[in-house]
């Protein structure tokens, strides 16, 4: 048999949301190397240790290729696509029948973002289940955007993204974008475009518990005590009324419930949130002023201001100090993509957004985005009573990892009556699974970034090709999805009108697939042709023809994009109301002087948990180790490289510990993403370094007060000497 020629094919990375370039070298339907693509409209020939990894985990011979059916002793045997799927319509059909359809949960973890195919077909598959029962990662690290966009600016889906391009002023609170390669914030190659701040004269400052690798770039650092960002935050603000900074002309013109929020803000007392985040009153007005003072300038916050006791009203506070200091839809400041795909289209369907439409059965926590709080999932299913969960679908999620207290999930997920995955690899969720699904994963798929797109820093639209044919036996997410969708009873669009005559289409030939809806939502968006021969917009066939992707130009400014009446902002929502005043009334509170408070980290080389199994991303030094500040250190009479026990209310457990002085004294940090002992069966490079789990320490029963979110920062913990 004649070689195949050694073939280069251009495609987006699909790890995290910078979205880099690559250049695939293929030979013989497999990828010889991974490397930049220079030639990218975006990354321009940046790419971080993940993108590279990629052939590593494509080719990994731990990932699954066939449907798998456990077996009574826990070990899992291959079975035919056809027979797996059948068990699992019928297994959960049988469970709808028996106890109701919201005794049927599912749970997607955060890479279906990278998915176009399963974002589409989501709404289908609950449709088809017929469930409230849904989860997903949103609730570990984005509910709170999602329900202060929805507020805010009329969507979930519409984030304002820090135009870091343009500014002169970068105030960065909970997060680090040169490790997460930006969040919510798709920028490649972040580096550079703090570096450039700086080369024209502008500031970079990072508030965070941590000296962070984004903190010892910038011009300064501030340390803030967890859980502190809405103290600091509503604290810059009437800092601004109070010198009269405040944009008024735009608060009045463009928003609508200001002097209320203003009114309650009034009552702040500078002092007393500075007490709480531990940052001294001074600088907190110096900040707040250097801020509204600079020719352009913007405050973002992400995962560390979200996943605390106060998330969602920290996040509203960004917002709302980038509204008081007149910089959102302005260039440099706060400002709203106009995406080629934009996903806000599909929110607006019935049903595709709002929140505390309805509650959890056992605790009465509010969906967001049409999903409950993942924190409750245990509890939903070890609670007797109408709504029991009693069969779990998850898709692409480790929760058993990923949400607080996981080693009460996983034995949750023990007493349930059946248990579908759709996963890659057998895992420390999977594992309980009856049935997994693997995809044939995105090498072998089309990719466009149907949802990214809006948390770019630059227009730009890129269609990514197939790197390599699947085998003949394997299946891609979608068709999965659609497969057990269709023996569900549904159809690919959950509106049974059109998946009729969808069904009528495919009885003559048509053939549905997920990136013709994709080219539906290109053509009709800002930047489509609207199907209309004499217009020069966008459709797939133009992309596909740009294989390093199209510049559609910079963040345009003004706020056409706000949902509601007239594109104003809608400051005074009641829920976020009320949390301010609980957060008014918790001021007063006293705070242990010696507590000592857990928070994450994340690993450049780590997304979550599921790459933990390519080589190149666990070599090196150990990863997983407790980081300690020599005080406390010395207080415990820990040294460097030892072994402690680390106590919370729900978990005690040993872990390495890290001694060093980047971190805020009376502040721990473990990386998340971590503890596969349990799956080191499966998984040889992932069960040799197995680290251990963060969120074993971290109480599934406490919850942040507006989405429920899962409180991952500031988790107060005990370190005790090693047994």
């Amino acid at each position: 048999m004649e070689a195949t020629a050694r073939e280069t094919i251009f495609r987006t990375c699909s790890l995290c949301e910078a979205t880099c370039g690559l250049a695939f070298e293929v030979e013989n339907n497999h990828i010889v190397e991974v490397r930049p693509d220079p030639d990218d409209v975006f990354s321009q020939g940046y790419v971080c240790p993940k993108g590279v990894a990629i052939r590593e985990i494509h080719h990994d011979p731990d990932r699954l290729r066939r449907p798998m059916r456990r077996k009574a002793s826990g070990d899992f045997e291959p079975i035919s696509w056809d027979d797996a799927m059948e068990i699992a319509a019928e297994r959960l059909i049988d469970v709808r029948q028996r106890f109701g359809a919201d005794a049927v949960g599912i749970y997607y973890g955060n890479p279906i973002i990278h998915n176009h195919g399963a974002l589409i077909l989501r709404k289908a598959l609950l449709e088809a289940l017929g469930t409230r029962n849904a989860f997903s990662a949103g609730s570990q690290d984005t509910s709170p955007r999602f329900a202060t966009s929805y507020y805010l600016f009329g969507s979930s889906l519409l984030t304002p993204v820090a135009d870091i391009d343009r500014t002169d002023y970068f105030l960065c609170i909970g997060a680090n974008p040169l490790v997460s390669n930006g969040s919510a914030l798709t920028a490649p190659n972040i580096r550079s475009r703090l570096r450039a701040i700086q080369q024209r004269g502008g500031r970079v400052v990072v508030v965070d518990p941590r000296r962070t690798e984004t903190a010892r770039m910038a011009d300064e650092h501030v340390a803030i005590r967890p859980g502190g960002d809405a103290a600091l935050l509503l604290a810059m603000v009437r800092v601004l009324v109070d010198h009269d900074r405040v944009d008024y002309d735009f608060l009045h013109g463009w928003t609508e419930g200001a002097d209320e929020v203003l009114d309650r803000l009034g009552k702040l007392d500078v002092r007393a949130a500075a007490e709480q985040c531990g940052v001294a009153p001074e600088t907190i007005e110096r900040l707040a002023l250097e801020l509204a003072d600079a020719r352009t300038g913007v405050a973002y916050s992400r995962v560390g201001t979200c996943n605390n006791r106060f998330g969602t009203l920290a996040t509203y506070a960004t917002d709302l100090l980038n509204i008081a200091a007149g910089r959102l839809g302005r260039p440099g400041g706060w400002m709203f993509t106009t995406p080629a795909f934009d996903a806000t289209l599909i929110t607006r369907l019935p049903g595709g957004d709002g929140h505390g439409r309805w509650k959890s059965r056992v605790r009465g926590l509010p969906e967001t985005l049409g999903d409950l709080p993942s924190a409750c999932i245990a509890e939903e299913i070890e609670t007797e009573g109408e709504g029991q969960i009693r069969a779990m679908l998850t898709f692409a999620g480790n929760p058993v990892l990923s949400i607080p207290n996981g080693r009460r999930l996983a034995e949750a997920f023990e007493k349930l009556d059946f248990m579908v995955a759709i996963d890659l690899y057998v895992n420390e969720t999977t594992r309980h699974a009856d049935i997994i699904l693997p995809s044939a994963w995105s090498m072998s798929e089309d990719h466009v970034d149907l949802l990214v797109s809006g948390f770019s820093v630059r227009n730009v639209a890129r269609w990514s090709p197939p790197v390599v044919e699947r085998a003949t036996d394997e299946r891609g997410d979608w068709e999965i999805l659609l497969d057990l969708i269709r023996r569900l009873g549904g159809g690919p669009t959950g509106e049974r009108p059109l998946d009729a005559a969808i069904g009528a289409l495919e009885k003559v030939g048509y053939r549905w697939h997920p990136t013709k809806l994709a080219d539906l939502l290109l053509r009709l968006g800002p930047h489509g042709d609207r199907f209309l021969p004499w217009r020069t917009g966008l459709n797939m066939d133009k992309l596909r023809q740009a294989p390093h992707g199209i510049d559609l130009g910079a963040l345009r400014p003004g706020l056409e994009r706000v949902r509601h009446r007239g594109h104003r902002v809608h400051l005074a929502a009641q829920p976020i109301l009320e949390d301010l005043d609980r957060w008014l009334a918790d001021l007063a509170k006293p705070r242990p002087d010696d507590e000592v408070l857990l928070i994450g980290r994340r690993e450049l080389r780590t997304c979550n948990s599921w790459i933990h199994n390519a080589p190149s991303m666990v070599s090196g030094r150990e990863r997983c180790v407790l980081y300690v500040h020599p005080d406390d250190a010395d207080k415990a009479g820990i040294e460097d490289g030892a072994t402690v026990e680390l106590e919370s209310k729900v978990h005690r457990g040993s872990v390495k510990v890290h001694v060093t002085d980047e971190m805020l004294p009376g502040v721990v940090s473990l990386p998340h993403g971590w503890g596969h002992a349990a799956a080191a069966p499966w998984q040889s490079v992932a069960g040799a370094r197995p680290g251990v789990s963060a969120n074993d320490w971290t109480d599934d029963q406490d919850v942040e007060g507006v989405v429920g979110q899962s409180i991952l920062n500031g988790v107060p913990v005990r370190m005790l000497p090693a047994a």
